[in-house]
């Protein structure tokens, strides 16, 4: 190999070497075991204020103010980033040992700055760099960590208050956790609050969402790439988000929305501990707890085969069910209040409030878009509202629609507690979607049901075969007092 390399050295034109030598280091300077100078260029003697003819041949202490060339000859060790006082300053050289045989011959030295203040100048020029580096790097940081806990969790309903017990019991635990609950009630701030109230707590929280992201990269972005993996593939290759999350917790939103090909690799990555880049051949270890999240029929999907069974079993150890809004109402006072607050610092605002009449349209909704649909609602209230009560006309026109449409259907009953005939409720001139037909007629045979056992709820539900905890859920839903 050494031949080669000689041999190829030698191609080159000898007119070139100086040409490179300079190029290579402005100021270089070599010295024989005896510490004379066999070559010195004319960068370093201008530094120096000489010239090669004057330099070479001499011994290099007489050439050199406070030279170490001669001691590195001899002794063989190399001296990096060495201050060395020259021309009423101070130099940072290098100083390198050259062997031959297995013997030290020489030494060859290199100034790579003339003085503390040229290095003080290069520092200057990529400091900036560096700090915009850390900067990023505190951000990304900044981003993996939980920004929410159980404090911020609000609600005093049994159901909320049953979730949120059981989240903070299982906090601690190594296990997987299955997040339950229609979009819009909170599941990444259970998540968030988990992480936060775990001993992983200051590592990583890293959340993907499974639905948002295309199916051709998912892959990469859970488990990573090599250098060439794919065409685009980045230069060195990039981490997966399993990688970024080590000795932390990954978070996968809508986990029902997974491909199925991709579970499989889940399965894997979750049984083996360890994840493997695409192009990659190495097995790299993580320590992830895995919580999963969605707002779809696990077990039916499993039924038809539309999620694996394995995948489900292994993530739902623990399993915890977040009620939608609309189960539990008497939350949504303090719920709009915490949403509020929030509000008004990105608005720059203080001191807004709700009338009571927009208090009870709120109570009246049915909030299928959940917390989310609510902060939404009180956001645009704040966009409209010139002073800092929010009243019934800063409201979205489809609230008021709703109402009247209720409005509408009591006046076409004209007593409650009648049971409406089938015919009333199929009457070309009454037709409704069947969900609501469905509704009004549960509602009125609850009221039924009432009205025969004189108000005792227990003896309703046994007359409908419904359980008691579901019965009362429904009044809940009607607003049956």
């Amino acid at each position: 190999m050494g031949r080669t390399v000689n041999q190829g050295f030698e191609r080159i034109p000898y007119s070139w070497h100086e040409q490179i030598i300079n190029l290579l280091a402005e100021r270089v300077v070599i010295v024989d075991r005896d510490g004379i100078i066999l070559y010195i260029n004319k960068g370093y003697c201008d530094f120096i204020g000489t010239t090669v003819d004057k330099a070479l041949g001499r011994n290099v202490q007489d050439v050199i103010v406070n030279s170490r060339m001669h001691i590195v000859a001899k002794t063989g060790k190399k001296e990096l980033a060495a201050l060395q006082p020259i021309n009423g300053s101070e130099m940072i050289a290098n100083r390198f040992p050259l062997f031959e045989n297995g013997e030290v011959v020489g030494a060859l030295g290199t100034v790579m700055f003339r003085s503390p203040e040229e290095w003080r100048m290069y520092k200057s020029k990529i400091q900036h760099l560096v700090e915009e580096l850390k900067y990023y790097q505190t951000k990304v940081q900044k981003d993996m960590k939980s920004k929410y806990s159980f404090h911020d969790l609000i609600g005093n309903s049994s159901t909320f208050l049953a979730a949120k017990k059981l989240a903070e019991r299982i906090s601690d635990s190594q296990s997987s956790v299955l997040l339950i609950g229609e979009s819009g009630t909170g599941k990444e701030l259970f998540a968030q609050a988990i992480h936060d109230n775990s001993v992983r707590c200051s590592s990583p929280f890293v959340a993907i969402n499974c639905a948002s992201i295309p199916e051709h990269l998912l892959e990469s972005e859970l488990y990573g790439y090599e250098e060439g993996a794919f065409t685009g593939a980045k230069k060195g290759g990039k981490m997966g988000q399993f990688e970024n999350a080590n000795r932390g917790t990954l978070f996968l939103d809508e986990i029902g929305d997974m491909p199925l090909p991709m579970q499989s690799k889940l399965l894997r990555v979750l049984q083996e501990k360890e994840v493997q880049r695409i192009g990659g051949h190495k097995s790299i270890p993580v320590d992830v707890r895995v919580i999963a999240a969605t707002h779809r029929d696990l077990e039916k999907m499993v039924e038809d085969g539309e999620f694996r069974q394995d995948l489900f079993y292994r993530l739902n150890v623990i399993k915890i069910d977040i009620p939608p809004l609309r189960k539990r109402k008497e939350d949504i006072p303090l719920i709009s209040i915490s949403l509020l607050k929030k509000l008004e610092k990105r608005f720059f605002r203080k001191g807004i409030e709700l009338s009571d009449e927009v208090m009870e349209k709120l109570m009246e909704h049915k909030w299928p878009g959940n917390i989310r649909e609510l902060e939404n609602v009180l956001e645009r209230c704040i966009n409209v509202i010139d002073g800092n009560m929010i009243q019934l006309d800063h409201l979205p026109l489809y609230l008021h629609e709703q109402q009247r449409e209720r409005k509408k259907q009591n006046e076409a009953i004209s007593n409650d507690n009648d049971v409406v005939s089938p015919t009333s409720i199929l009457s070309p001139l009454s037709v409704k979607p069947l969900k609501e037909t469905v509704a009004l007629a549960e509602k009125q045979a609850i009221q039924h049901a009432l009205a025969l056992t004189k108000g005792n709820k227990l003896e309703a539900a046994k007359l409908l075969e419904i359980g008691k905890t579901s019965f009362y859920e429904k009044c809940k839903l009607y607003e049956i007092k």
